[in-house]
C-alpha cells in the first residue's frame, strides 16, 4: 500500500496507524500535492519505480469551500485540487493500472454535486467566485470523470472498473479548513458543533469508499454511498446521483477540457 500525502507530519502520523493495522506488504508514503501537476508527476514516476501493477486506486483527495485561492498552474483551488489533479494522475498511473488483472479506480465525490454545474465559459472562477458553487462544480466533475473513465475503459476492452462513491457527513478535518482560512469563529464554532452532534465518524465515512474498493458486486459506473436518511450517515449502498452527472455529453466536455488543461492524454495499449 501507497499513501500519497502532500503534509509530511500528517504522512507520517497515517503511516503509523495503517502500519499498526497493516496485514500484507509493509505500507510506504510518497509526496503528492494534487494542487500542483509538476508533483503529480514526481509522484507518478516514484510511483512507477515502486511497483509493477496497481490493483486499486483512490481518488479521495479534497478541499471544500475554501477562499479563492489558485493553484500553481493557476486552476481555481478546488476544480485543480478536487478534479484535475485526480484526473492527471489517474492518467499518468493508467499503464500501472492496466497491468493489474483486475484494476479499479475509485472518486469520491460527494451529494453536494446535486447542486452543481459546470461553468463550461469560467471553470475556474475568475468572475463572482462562490466557494461553495466551485465546490459542487468540482463534485459533479468527479462524478462525470468517474462515468466517463468507465465508458472509455468499457470501449478499449480494458478490465479497468471506475466506480465513484461519497462518505455521506463524515467529521474530519475537510469542513474547518474553509472557516479558518477565512478566519471565521463563528463558523468555525458551527462546523465543530455539527460535526460533534449531526456528522458520523470518519472511520463510518469511510465504509463507502472501502466497499466500492473491495467488494465483488460492485459493477463500473456505480455509486456508493450511506444508506441512512437522505445519505448523511449509515452503511454503504447504491446511491443515485444527478441526471446531469450522468449526461454522457457533459462527461465528454469536461473530459476534453481536462486533457487541455493538465495536458495528459489516457493511453489505454
Amino acid at each position: 500500500m501507497i499513501l500519497a500525502c502532500r503534509n509530511p507530519a500528517k504522512a507520517a502520523d497515517a503511516l503509523t496507524e495503517v502500519k499498526a493495522a497493516a496485514s500484507g506488504a509493509e505500507p510506504v508514503t510518497v509526496a503528492l500535492d494534487l494542487a500542483d501537476l509538476s508533483s503529480v508527476a514526481a509522484c507518478a514516476q516514484e510511483v512507477s519505480q515502486q511497483l509493477t501493477s496497481i490493483d486499486v486506486l483512490m481518488n479521495n483527495a479534497g478541499v471544500m469551500a475554501i477562499p479563492r485561492r489558485d493553484t500553481v498552474d493557476g486552476f481555481e483551488m478546488q476544480f485543480g485540487t478536487n478534479h484535475l489533479g485526480h484526473f492527471a494522475l489517474t492518467g499518468r498511473l493508467l499503464p500501472l493500472l492496466l497491468d493489474a488483472p483486475a484494476p479499479r479506480v475509485v472518486t469520491t465525490s460527494s451529494q453536494v454535486h446535486r447542486t452543481g454545474s459546470i461553468r463550461w465559459d469560467d471553470p475556474n472562477w475568475h468572475k463572482r467566485y462562490s466557494k461553495w458553487g466551485a465546490y459542487a462544480q468540482s463534485k459533479l466533475a468527479n462524478l462525470l470523470f468517474a462515468y466517463e473513465l468507465d465508458r472509455r475503459a468499457r470501449a478499449a476492452g480494458a478490465a479497468l472498473v471506475s466506480v465513484a462513491a461519497h462518505p455521506g457527513y463524515a467529521a474530519t478535518h475537510l469542513q474547518a479548513v474553509g472557516p479558518e482560512m477565512s478566519g471565521s469563529a463563528l463558523m468555525a464554532r458551527a462546523t465543530a458543533f455539527a460535526n460533534r452532534h449531526i456528522a458520523q465518524s470518519d472511520v463510518h465515512g469511510a465504509w463507502p469508499l472501502v466497499y466500492a474498493a473491495t467488494m465483488d458486486d460492485v459493477e463500473g459506473g456505480s455509486y456508493y454511498g450511506p444508506d441512512g436518511a437522505f445519505e448523511l450517515r449509515g452503511h454503504p449502498k447504491l446511491a443515485r446521483s444527478s441526471g446531469r452527472s450522468r449526461s454522457e455529453a457533459d462527461a465528454a466536455r469536461v473530459w476534453a477540457l481536462s486533457e487541455r488543461d493538465t495536458g495528459i492524454t489516457y493511453a489505454w495499449n
